[in-house]
């Protein structure tokens, strides 16, 4: 008997983890992945390289005309990666650099980035079997998925992953207290923002994954799925 397919939504505070285990159990089931964050982070690159942004002023106007010009695309690499697309150019590096990273949440608070955003996001799960990992899956991309978790963990061990993840990046000038301070403040604008705020959704599983290791937390997600699949 075939398996049913089904979406799986996973959401929750930036570097958390959640891309890791969303592609991790992707890879395990057979389903295609889709990071909505490298989405808002693309977005954020198109607008720092075209002088969109002025400290922390964005310039709506230019990037409402801009908006439909903007195509983001995954592309699976030799190594079985998934890859970020900007307009048909590989930016996967670009955008996870500390430059777009104190600036995205600026962008991805607008209204019409997320609804471009979304209405990109629902294409690409139309037909289910898709994993999705972002700040608003379970809550408006795809209210219906058969599987929502929220991720999340303090703030400090989070800062700790992706200073981790930086330095194993060759960045050696970004420093510990400059990340902690951005996860901070990209949890309270993402919390606070008027247009899809980031929160828990009502029938969403939570995991807070700040004392579990890959491998518990791979497991614990899978093991949600084959009792979601199962029902």
């Amino acid at each position: 008997m075939k398996q049913r397919l089904i979406t799986v939504a996973i959401d929750g505070h930036s570097s958390c983890g959640k891309s890791t285990m969303a592609k991790a159990l992707a890879r395990r089931i057979g389903y295609a992945y889709i990071d909505t964050g490298a989405m808002y982070r693309a977005v954020t690159l198109y607008c720092l390289e075209h002088g969109m942004i002025k400290g922390d002023e964005v310039n709506k106007p230019r990037l409402r005309r801009h908006i439909p010009k903007i195509e983001i695309t995954f592309q699976v690499n030799e190594e079985g990666k998934s890859e970020t697309y900007l307009n048909g150019k590989n930016v996967e590096k670009e955008i996870r650099g500390m430059e777009v990273s104190n600036k995205v949440s600026l962008v991805s608070a607008i209204g019409f980035v997320r609804r471009a955003m979304v209405a990109q996001q629902q294409a690409m799960g139309a037909k289910k079997g898709i994993v999705m990992d972002g700040r608003d899956i379970g809550t408006v991309v795809f209210p219906d998925a058969e599987l929502k978790v929220f991720v999340t963990a303090s703030a400090q061990v989070r800062a700790e992953r992706r200073f981790k993840e930086l330095q194993g990046k060759g960045d050696t000038t970004t420093t510990f207290d400059e990340v902690l301070a951005n996860v901070i403040e990209r949890d309270r604008i993402d919390s606070t923002r008027k247009e899809s705020p980031l929160r828990q959704a009502d029938d969403a599983l939570l995991l807070d994954n700040s004392h579990l290791t890959l491998e518990e937390q791979d497991q614990w997600l899978y093991e949600q799925f084959v009792l979601c699949v199962k029902v």
